[in-house]
């Protein structure tokens, strides 16, 4: 495992802190052979903290200064003294409160959205897993800016007349102010400042523009659990984008993003994903993987979502069905961890 972790130090998330589980392996000094991220803290599940070697590699941590996350606590349970848990983990599937946690206490195995609510009136500081995925949003039709957003991108997709789109740019500012911005920016590495909604377009090109049109409308969702599903989202498609890359051309690889990207659209903005599709003309093979689950895009888009899951034996078949080592695999998610991060630093 720790020759596994240091071949992907390349590649490694370093804006935000990373939690890394060792699944069922019992923690032992081993794992200090891999330089340790400074980002990252290792969790550490309580039902090992009798074994010795398992003590000393938290002595060995804590020597360096490397953040340790305690797993599967129960409230009141005995713990050796002399170590700071930034973070305890909470099985909270049979009621149970987070009482004297030795961290901030996450509650575990959360069914759904209404579950992390009473979970957070419980007490607990906040959740660890997957449950924003799942739960059911009021049903509301696109907000203005909502649908503007999807107008601008079936416009761009359709390949539009540049005074068309610049006609619907004009309308909306916060739109206008947001494309001079990016394009502005030294991502770009442009010697003058471009001012014209024309020329940021001609710059940008179409298949970009329909790419960063794709991301505002990701992003657009102002509903408490936004920021996880648009994470999550932007991950699937970063993803699907990099695992893709020695199958499809150039050409099809935004399509692959916005494949992943859009298959949480409808839970973040509330509405089904029939409706938002209608508003959009976008390619086949991404109606058919997001409707449908068929499809050229479909296998990747369900290893995508595989990665979500605690199920190695799904993950394992998804990397299989599209002959994929499990290394390749790794590197793709990380790459893509790295990417969303990297938009909301």
């Amino acid at each position: 495992m720790a020759e596994a972790l240091a071949s992907q130090a390349d590649v490694w998330p370093t804006r935000t802190p990373v939690f890394v589980s060792l699944g069922r392996l019992v923690p032992t000094p081993e794992l200090m052979a891999w330089s340790i991220p400074a980002n990252t803290a290792i969790e550490i599940p309580a039902q090992t903290l009798v074994h010795r070697r398992t003590r000393a590699l938290m002595a060995q941590l804590r020597a360096a200064g490397v953040g340790m996350c305690l797993t599967w606590y129960q409230p009141g349970m005995a713990l050796p003294a002399g170590h700071d848990w930034r973070f305890a983990l909470i099985d909270a599937r049979g009621g149970a409160a987070p009482g004297a946690s030795p961290g901030l206490a996450l509650a575990w195995g959360l069914p759904d959205t209404a579950a992390f609510r009473s979970a957070v009136d419980a007490g607990f500081d906040g959740a660890s897993g997957w449950f924003f995925l799942h739960g059911k949003p009021p049903a509301r039709t696109l907000s203005p800016g909502h649908a503007q957003i999807a107008r601008l991108l079936k416009l761009v997709r359709s390949n539009g007349d540049i005074r068309d789109i610049e006609a619907v740019l004009k309308h909306d500012v916060a739109l206008c102010y947001k494309l001079l911005r990016y394009v502005n920016s030294g991502s770009f590495g442009l010697m003058c400042e471009i001012h014209s909604f024309r020329h940021a377009v001609s710059i940008l090109g179409y298949d970009a523009l329909a790419k960063w049109l794709s991301l505002l409308l990701v992003e657009a969702s102002r509903e408490p659990g936004a920021p996880a599903l648009m994470q999550t989202a932007i991950v699937r498609g970063r993803f699907m984008e990099e695992i893709g890359a020695s199958y499809f051309a150039p050409s099809e690889r935004d399509n692959l993003f916005i494949t992943g990207a859009f298959s949480l659209l409808h839970t973040q903005l509330g509405t089904s994903m029939q409706a938002l599709l209608d508003e959009m003309n976008l390619p086949a093979n991404v109606s058919e993987a997001l409707l449908y689950g068929q499809g050229e895009f479909a296998p990747f888009l369900r290893l995508a979502q595989s990665c979500e899951q605690f199920d190695a034996r799904a993950l394992s078949a998804a990397a299989t069905e599209l002959h994929l080592p499990f290394e390749q695999v790794n590197r793709a998610q990380l790459v893509a961890l790295g990417f969303a991060d990297s938009l909301h630093a």
